[in-house]
């Protein structure tokens, strides 16, 4: 075993997992940065791995000659090599001291593996006064019961015909928020279903793939979604009732929970404090 989790655990101020993302602090083990280091040799994916549904293989893996674990701090780094490449490292530990190792390092195994892009992803607690980065929440489907929203929302392939020929040019003018992927991989029969918003016979939001599956300790997951609305017709509600509506498919279909990741201070993260999301901490990325 690589890892020692009497070291390792006082530094996991919030539960993110490199090339895994976030994960259910009930599913927080040693056994999962085991998993990542295996994997890193492979290419393979985790059977628990939320990019898995993608297929393909796997475009992080964590290099493992490079890690850092002794006592008080922990860093881990990743290599992606889609579009110019991009060096990722965990920095997990208590002073703030630990950001300017984790820079060096990235620096220069950016330089190493001739990649573009080199960066440091600092997980941080929850109680952290923090103004932007990413903020790590819990949706928990056991706590309450989500019913079914009062709106023009239905899975896209339930729209009549003409409203369905509308999802292409919406998905291409959301293209930043992932939606533009998200089509191709419903053209190609990839992924589960997509719920859509019209309005004036138009879809002008969207959110999806709806997919559940188990996590790393066979707990139910409703893995994350593509989330948009079109600017123009934002103020009316429709984010609300496309996430209730994803809410009520999640719990429908036997999910325990959903985490997800929002841009702090974004309509996305107001939207999830204000329906009672449990926030588990913060990650924040500096570009070096």
């Amino acid at each position: 075993m690589f890892f020692r989790w009497d070291w390792l655990r006082p530094q996991l101020t919030a539960p993110i997992v490199p090339t895994l993302g976030p994960i259910h602090p009930d599913a927080l083990s040693v056994g999962l940065f085991e998993d990542i280091l295996r994997a890193a040799d492979t290419g393979d994916f985790l059977p628990y791995d939320k990019d898995r549904r993608w297929g393909g293989e796997k475009n992080e893996k964590v290099l493992r000659e490079d890690v850092v674990h002794q006592r008080g701090r922990t860093l881990i780094p990743t290599l992606m090599r889609r579009g110019r490449g991009t060096v990722k490292v965990f920095a997990y530990a208590l002073p703030d001291s630990v950001v300017d190792e984790a820079t060096e390092l990235a620096a220069k195994l950016a330089a190493r593996h001739d990649v573009v892009n080199a960066r440091v992803v600092r997980p941080l607690g929850p109680e952290a006064a923090h103004s932007r980065g990413t903020r790590i929440q819990l949706k928990d489907f056991t706590a309450d019961t989500c019913p079914a929203p009062d709106g023009p929302v239905r899975s896209v392939t339930d729209w009549p015909a003409a409203v369905q020929e509308t999802f292409a040019p919406f998905a291409e003018s959301m293209a930043a928020d992932g939606l533009a992927f998200l089509h191709t991989q419903m053209q190609a029969g990839r992924c589960g279903p997509v719920l859509a918003a019209a309005v004036e016979n138009r879809i002008v939001g969207a959110i999806g793939p709806m997919d559940v599956r188990p996590d790393a300790i066979g707990r139910a997951q409703l893995l994350p979604q593509y989330f948009a609305v079109l600017p123009e017709t934002r103020g009316q509600g429709l984010g609300r009732v496309l996430w209730r509506a994803a809410m009520h498919w999640g719990q429908c279909h036997g999910a325990a929970y959903q985490l997800l990741q929002t841009e702090v201070g974004g309509p996305s993260d107001k939207l999830c404090l204000s329906e009672g999301l449990i926030s588990l901490g913060f990650s924040h990325t500096t570009h070096v």
